[in-house]
């Protein structure tokens, strides 16, 4: 195509327009608020499409690990998470982009939201939102509405989001937790007539529906397949249920309606050229240990690095590795297997002293320290029944005594490296996250912190980072697509001679 050449009355003829991947069609799944029933109609939705024959793409927005797990398990496809708090735009085009392609192009991609609609990082801004996601991606949302109890007024709910931000389009409606022909009946009619949005699911209540849950969310798929015996009946049920009561066709015409995305001009997803041995991460993954985004996993990668995986629970040594990363979970409920795994803790322990590279994240860096106390004394609180009382001996390479608690920790976090580290430089700020019932006490006075929050809790005194040798752990979580320098920094500390 021949361009126009720039006059001083034409200055932009020259600039070519930005360009655009293959549409895929995409859906975003919301709700009025949490509880509303979104991720179990997702999961139902994820495995209807799969059976029916289509690639399936599954995203989640903001920062959980344990949904995605689920969404993993039924597509095929690794779930990616989105969050408008940690990334710009452009990150989150760039994340959904290579999702779609990455695994052999997808024919359709599912959205679940967080929270309600609107809820984000602050009161005034969509910032962090599922609407600012909505937004960017250019898609329509469809509303699930816990209808338990009411008909009329859930008129008035839809009403209420259609018109609280006109650039978000709302393009239908999920009832869930209906009682009856009668209640779906009079709910649809009042949300058709005074919205003019049409209800494409009635979901009628059913305490089958319900997935275990913990204190941080659902049980992760990969230990509720473990231990479950009708892990798929569950999840085929699930899928029956919203086949039956969700018009499919109506939502793919939804889906096919979203407008064209630009492509990033800077992705994140690029090889890095390697020459010579690749060195070798190993990845602890288990039912304690489990909360990685795909991401960083894939990052680490194209960044030059193998992953090895091992589990702490069940392997009796460390595998030959350059380095370690220990990512978040539930070692609290797996302390006795974690303690009584004592060739596991002296090998990583011994790799510690000797140098070894090791990134650990929450659930790490608990496992780092040298002892772990479980369970609270109101056992009801956060659905902690399942942790008996209880010291365990971990691994020591790191100072403190970890205790769990009622406090449940939730935040963003803003923070800088303020020494280098085996994943950046000092200087390097981040945005990331964390969300724990835990704390570490006992910490001696002259311990190391390598990172300094301006907005987080962290481990002690807005410092996280724990820091003994090359080992580092933390509460903070990091998105690799969001935090850049994570899977560079990482790989080039553990290749080095």
């Amino acid at each position: 195509m021949q361009q126009t050449p720039p006059t001083d009355e034409n200055p932009e003829a020259s600039q070519v327009p930005a360009p655009t991947f293959k549409e895929i069609p995409r859906i975003l799944l919301s709700a009025g608020s949490s509880s509303s029933g979104k991720t179990t109609i997702t999961i139902g939705l994820l495995a209807a499409l799969t059976e029916a024959g289509y690639n399936v793409q599954p995203f989640k927005v903001g920062l959980d690990y344990i949904d995605p797990s689920y969404y993993s398990e039924i597509t095929g496809r690794r779930a990616r998470n989105m969050d408008g708090f940690l990334m710009n735009g452009e990150s989150v085009r760039d994340v959904f982009i290579h999702g779609c392609e990455v695994d052999g192009e997808a024919d359709i991609a599912v959205i679940e939201g967080v929270r309600g609609l609107f809820e984000g990082f602050d009161s005034f801004t969509d910032v962090g939102s599922t609407a600012q996601i909505a937004k960017i991606l250019k898609c329509s949302v469809v509303l699930i509405i816990n209808a338990r109890s009411i008909t009329r007024s859930a008129a008035a709910l839809v009403n209420g989001f259609k018109d609280f931000d006109k650039d978000v389009h709302i393009a239908g409606v999920i009832l869930n937790n209906i009682g009856g022909p009668r209640h779906a009946k009079k709910a649809k009619e009042a949300i058709e007539f005074y919205t003019g949005i049409p209800v494409i699911g009635v979901i009628r209540r059913n305490g089958s529906m319900k997935i275990s849950m913990r204190h941080l969310g659902l049980v992760p798929a990969i230990e509720e397949r473990r231990r479950a015996d009708n892990f798929d009946e569950r999840i085929t049920f699930i899928r029956d249920t919203i086949k039956e009561g969700v018009d499919i066709d109506r939502l793919l015409e939804i889906a096919h309606n979203a407008q064209p995305l630009e492509k990033p001009a800077n992705t994140a997803f690029l090889a890095k050229e390697t020459h010579g041995e690749r060195p070798v991460i190993g990845i602890a993954l288990d039912e304690a240990f489990n909360f990685y985004y795909h991401d960083n996993l894939e990052l680490l990668q194209l960044a030059g690095a193998d992953l090895r995986y091992f589990s702490p629970i069940h392997d009796s040594k460390l595998p030959d590795v350059d380095g370690l990363y220990i990512g978040g979970g539930y070692p609290e409920l797996f302390a006795a297997e974690l303690e009584d795994n004592v060739s596991m803790r002296e090998d990583i322990l011994t790799a510690s002293r000797s140098g070894l590279p090791i990134y650990a994240e929450c659930g790490g860096l608990m496992y780092l320290t040298e002892k772990l106390t479980t369970g609270v004394k109101d056992k009801g609180t956060y659905h902690m029944a399942e942790m008996p009382e209880s010291t365990h001996e971990m691994v020591g390479a790191l100072p403190g005594h970890t205790l769990m608690g009622h406090k449940r920790v939730v935040s963003y976090n803003i923070g800088s490296l303020e020494i280098d580290t085996v994943i950046g430089k000092r200087g390097n700020s981040f945005r990331g996250h964390e969300f724990h019932h835990s704390e570490v006490t006992d910490i001696p006075r002259d311990a190391k912190f390598s990172i300094k929050l301006s907005r987080g809790t962290g481990i002690v005194d807005g410092w996280d980072g724990l820091t003994v040798n090359n080992t580092l752990g933390c509460y903070a979580h990091l998105v690799a697509s969001s935090y850049r320098e994570f899977a560079g920094s990482f790989v080039e500390s553990v290749g080095r001679e």
